[in-house]
């Protein structure tokens, strides 16, 4: 049953901000760190530390918006949400409440989207090592599945022989990019034409409904020229008596995590080795401060020239195609926080201080790709001290030297002291709970669904 609670507490109880890497804060979210702090600290009394709260109404909010910008082109389209950035049921709760579809990796991925209401057909699945089980699901729930190979629709097709009549397997091709020749990803031109070819002579078993590309990186140009590519194959595939209605883009829609000046400021001015307890900066970071939102991204992609006098968007209209989309962390965007406790703090033989929180790396993912997390956590001090500014490293509880949440230094304006609370803002796109574990047999991060039921008032509920 749902929580209320309210700003009930007396402690004493104080926020700091961040001196850097401020983060973006949804106003709800806002109100609750800065107007009620003390409710936090009763939530890791009665549930533990590391908590992470998701707030639903962020996924509607981000939602909302992609619809709008889409409404504007006026573009078929449809929109994917990929489970895989997080694992709430929340989330999938609210993709479905908003008539989306959901990217699905995995056999346990669809149960969870059936689960949370999503119709089966709007459902699609990507990756490229489908199980038989997976597959034998898709076909018999009517979903879309993307073909990622020959091998894949070779298998696909002993699997729709096995099965009494009548049934079809609803495919999307996954095309590999000209300028991705390495990729393990997708077929090359030529395995798509002949897979085309098959296509079309066995339309009793498939039914045919256009191209899938999935890039990486963060940049519309590159989707721009994969979009411009599959232009030929739509005419193949015509020409060959099958129809395509659909070209899916795949993810990689930006968002900002921080403000891009103050992003650009930071990359430029305090990103050297000194602010390193390790001394070493990382090869690569997510773009935190992105210059462009997800619908400023989408809009110039759509904008984008297919061919002289002719825009993406234009294309889509006159072809009658389908825009599909599979948006993740940028769908997820304000949806979660996640907060640690802190232990103990340590003085280190190197003049370096290292601060330790009850909880793991393994909630808070980038370390382990050899990247940061470049937004500072929020203080909540639980106990009145001289303010005393400093600098440190976050380290988890567990016995693994690379258990670390930032190797960062990061400031402080006092000395965080045990008990207080870290406040990492934006965490429910894969910081959260992509390599959670229960090493030293420790539990789960508890996660909750959070609601604004009135000014100052919330309710939080197990999400499961």
């Amino acid at each position: 049953m749902p929580n209320a609670i309210a700003p009930a507490f007396k402690e004493f109880t104080e926020v700091h901000d961040p001196e850097l890497l401020k983060p973006l804060l949804d106003p709800v979210i806002s109100h609750l760190i800065y107007n009620a702090p003390e409710t936090l600290v009763g939530l890791l009394k009665q549930h533990g530390s590391p908590l992470n709260l998701v707030w639903p109404h962020a996924f509607q909010a981000n939602a909302t918006a992609l619809q709008a910008l889409l409404n504007q082109f006026g573009i078929r389209h449809a929109i994917f949400y990929g489970a895989k950035a997080n694992k709430s049921q929340s989330l999938l709760a609210a993709a479905a409440s908003a008539g989306f579809g959901v990217d699905v990796s995995s056999v346990h991925e669809l149960d969870a989207a059936r689960r949370a209401g999503t119709p089966a057909e709007h459902l699609c699945a990507t990756g490229p090592a489908k199980t038989s089980a997976f597959h034998r699901a898709l076909v018999r729930e009517g979903s879309l599945i993307c073909v990622d190979s020959m091998e894949e629709f070779d298998h696909l097709k002993s699997l729709v022989e096995s099965l009494p009549p009548p049934v079809k397997a609803r495919v999307l091709l996954r095309y590999r990019p000209l300028d991705c020749p390495s990729s393990r990803f997708g077929m090359s031109a030529n395995d798509l034409l002949l897979c085309l070819q098959r296509l079309a002579e066995l339309k009793d078993m498939f039914h045919f409904e256009g191209f899938h590309f999935h890039l990486g990186g963060y940049a519309f140009e590159t989707r721009v020229q994969a979009f411009r590519e599959l232009g030929g194959f739509v005419d193949a595939a015509r020409e060959m008596s099958l129809e395509p209605k659909m070209i899916d883009i795949g993810g990689g829609l930006p968002m900002r995590y921080i403000d891009p000046q103050a992003y650009a400021s930071f990359l430029q001015n305090n990103n050297q080795p000194s602010h390193y307890h390790n001394q070493k900066v990382p090869e690569s970071f997510y773009p935190y401060g992105s210059p462009l939102s997800a619908c400023q991204w989408l809009a110039m992609f759509l904008e984008a020239p297919h061919s002289p006098g002719q825009s993406i968007a234009t294309y889509l209209k006159e072809q009658n195609i389908t825009l599909a989309l599979e948006p993740g962390r940028s769908l997820v965007d304000q949806a979660a926080i996640s907060i640690f406790r802190v232990t103990r703090s340590k003085q280190l033989a190197n003049n370096k201080t290292v601060i330790f929180i009850e909880g793991s790396s393994f909630s808070a993912c980038e370390t382990w790709f050899s990247s940061e997390y470049l937004v500072d956590p929020i203080l909540i001090s639980t106990q009145e001290s001289a303010p005393t500014p400093m600098r440190a490293y976050i380290a988890g509880h567990s016995c693994l030297d690379d258990d670390v949440i930032t190797h960062r230094l990061i400031h402080f304006s006092t000395t965080p002291q045990p008990g207080d609370l870290l406040i990492y803002a934006n965490t429910a796109g894969y910081q959260m709970d992509l390599l959670e574990n229960q090493f030293h047999r420790h539990p789960l991060p508890q996660r909750l669904t959070a609601t604004c039921c009135t000014q100052g008032h919330y309710a939080f509920s197990p999400d499961y």
